[in-house]
């Protein structure tokens, strides 16, 4: 069975696929949507309730612009919505002098003239009784950070893309992109077919599939998040602790305050090892997996290590070089495929959104995204 031809087709209504597909509906553009679960599925990468966002930008300075962007986008939709979807709460930055995250977040911030604090153990500690560092930690305090409410963000993009006209299609997975004469067709696993314009590959860990020619260039790794009830809760409520990462040499421990009594999120952002496919990925979460966490806890914030509420799995999407992919596909410049990956992606998800739909509307953007290039990876 074959539907109308629509302008454009997005793949994957996770972060990037939902802000997508809310941009292309704002434009006026004939635009379906399709998920192969329902959304806010927790096979992929976007759920889990709250994502970082910050200025000074370890990974690299290169990105300041586009975070820059991304935090006009944010405030821009709560104003549209009413919505409150992004909670200042300042970022603490910690480990030892040399490390990528301190010193790639100060190079950043020095580059930028960005609003930002060194302070030492002793002082972290007097302002987060929480936390307790060895006396060789450097520490890096963002007024501006905070925390984006993910699963909100991502629920509001598709409920108000299907207001503006977006098509839908939940439970149904797409087979093949198959370019033809005027329009790409889509084959799904339901037996029908759907043609569009252009398409957006939006599709998270399931990316390889539907871009062959990444199989060699994306892997996937699985991150665990663990949620606990602090030994004193009053010391990890948003205000009394900011968003934190560690980066201590051997792993990189991330966390977020108590801000909405659902308890103190943390993990591991270097995941539990490579896994094969998206499918093959266990979805449940262990012991060994939270013991790891709990580690780190009773290092760093031993009050925070109280019992256990609740543990979710999370994909990350890898490059090379952990940048992103944001570019048109080199087999036809009428699919579009979009990767912020690499388990730092989030956060962009808005202005990857209007990023997405220029390529797809017109083959261009504004943005500079000649650091995201398909054709920087051997073929």
């Amino acid at each position: 069975m074959q539907e109308s031809i629509h302008d454009v087709a997005v793949i994957g209504l996770g972060a990037m696929g939902a802000a997508t597909l809310f941009q292309l509906a704002e434009r006026g553009q004939r635009v379906i949507g399709i998920e192969r679960f329902q959304p806010g599925h927790d096979r992929g990468s976007s759920h889990g309730e709250s994502r970082a966002i910050r200025l000074g930008y370890s990974e690299s300075p290169q990105y300041v612009p586009l975070l820059r962007r991304a935090y006009a986008y944010w405030r821009e939709l709560e104003q549209l919505t009413g919505e409150t979807l992004l909670l200042t709460s300042g970022i603490l930055e910690m480990g030892m002098p040399g490390s990528r995250l301190v010193a790639g977040t100060l190079k950043a911030s020095e580059q930028y003239g960005l609003d930002h604090e060194v302070l030492s153990p002793r002082e972290v500690q007097r302002r987060y009784p929480a936390i307790e560092l060895p006396q060789d930690y450097s520490s890096v305090w963002q007024p501006d950070a905070g925390i984006l409410r993910s699963d909100a963000i991502n629920a509001l993009h598709i409920r108000h893309a299907i207001a503006q006209g977006a098509q839908v299609v939940t439970n149904a997975r797409v087979l093949a992109i198959e370019p033809r004469a005027g329009v790409v067709r889509l084959v799904l696993d339901d037996g029908r077919a759907i043609e569009a314009g252009s398409v957006v590959v939006c599709a998270g860990p399931w990316t390889s599939d539907l871009v062959p020619s990444l199989k060699s260039t994306l892997t996937l790794t699985r991150a665990v998040s663990c949620w606990y009830r602090p030994k004193r809760p009053e010391l990890f409520k948003s205000g009394a602790l900011p968003v934190f990462m560690i980066d201590d040499g051997r792993d990189f421990f991330y966390g977020f305050p108590d801000f909405g009594d659902v308890g103190l999120k943390c993990g591991s952002h270097y995941g539990t090892g490579q896994i094969q496919h998206a499918d093959l990925a266990r979805q449940d979460a262990s012991a060994p997996d939270e013991n790891h966490t709990r580690d780190y806890l009773e290092r760093y914030m031993p009050e925070g290590a109280g019992p256990l509420l609740g543990m979710k799995t999370c994909l990350y999407t890898m490059t090379p070089d952990t940048d992103f992919i944001i570019d048109t596909s080199p087999e036809d410049d009428r699919i579009v495929v979009v990767s912020p990956c690499s388990g730092h992606g989030f956060k962009f998800a808005g202005v990857v959104g209007e990023i997405a739909a220029d390529l797809a509307i017109s083959g261009d953007t504004e943005q500079d995204i000649s650091r995201f290039r398909i054709d920087r990876f051997p073929a």
